[in-house]
């Protein structure tokens, strides 16, 4: 069984259980994902399968991916992303992958990019409380001293200092599936997954099994 699905988030949104519970819900179009390569140990050092996501028109496919497609997936994709499988021989290039690898009430790892803030401020960046709005202070905003006297005479690495705020790649783990709505190839996952709406993620089962979380 392939490890993993790749998805977009559409959006949050909330869910009654069936016991009245209330919980907030991310979204995401997961798959249908189709099979673009199988890898193998004896050819390539370990067992994997490439997956593509996303359909895309073939004039805008360069031509060695065109080369690459037409070996057994038909169509471009967007996205190409490698899971690792435990038996490759179980899949064919261009078999579809879809939501049915999940069930309601596993627990999963989702994976993505979260929202670029671009360069940002301390009291953003890191949730400085920012100086004094008394009159006459000139430090609202900024990060105040930094220095180190004589010695060592610089800036210790890892200071917190304004800089470049998100687009990282971040994981949300061991996340409940509350749903599943494959006509739509929809899951919903509870809670809240990094990325903004439209973004890629990976939705992963988990490596280790964890505790649950109330």
């Amino acid at each position: 069984m392939s490890k993993g699905l790749i998805g977009k988030k559409m959006g949050m949104s909330g869910l009654f259980l069936p016991d009245g519970r209330y919980v907030p819900v991310t979204v995401i179009e997961a798959g249908p994902c189709v099979v673009t390569q199988i890898k193998t140990a004896g050819k390539d050092g370990y067992n994997a399968l490439q997956l593509g996501f996303g359909e895309k028109n073939e004039s805008r496919v360069n031509k060695p991916l065109k080369g690459h497609f037409s070996k057994g997936a038909s169509g471009a994709f967007d996205t190409l992303k490698e899971f690792a499988v435990a038996d490759p021989g179980e899949y064919n290039l261009g078999q579809q992958i879809t939501l049915e690898m999940f069930n309601i009430g596993e627990r999963v790892d989702v994976i993505g990019t979260t929202k670029g803030r671009g360069f940002s401020g301390v009291m953003k960046r890191h949730g400085f409380a920012g100086g004094r709005k008394t009159h006459g202070s000139h430090s609202h905003r900024i990060p105040g001293s930094v220095g180190c006297s004589a010695s060592p005479s610089k800036i210790i690495k890892g200071k917190k200092m304004p800089g470049h705020y998100g687009n990282d790649r971040r994981t949300a783990r061991n996340l409940e599936v509350v749903d599943i709505r494959p006509d739509d190839n929809i899951i919903l996952i509870r809670g809240a997954v990094p990325g903004a709406k439209s973004g890629l993620v990976t939705i992963n089962k988990l490596k280790f099994k964890k505790d649950k979380v109330s």
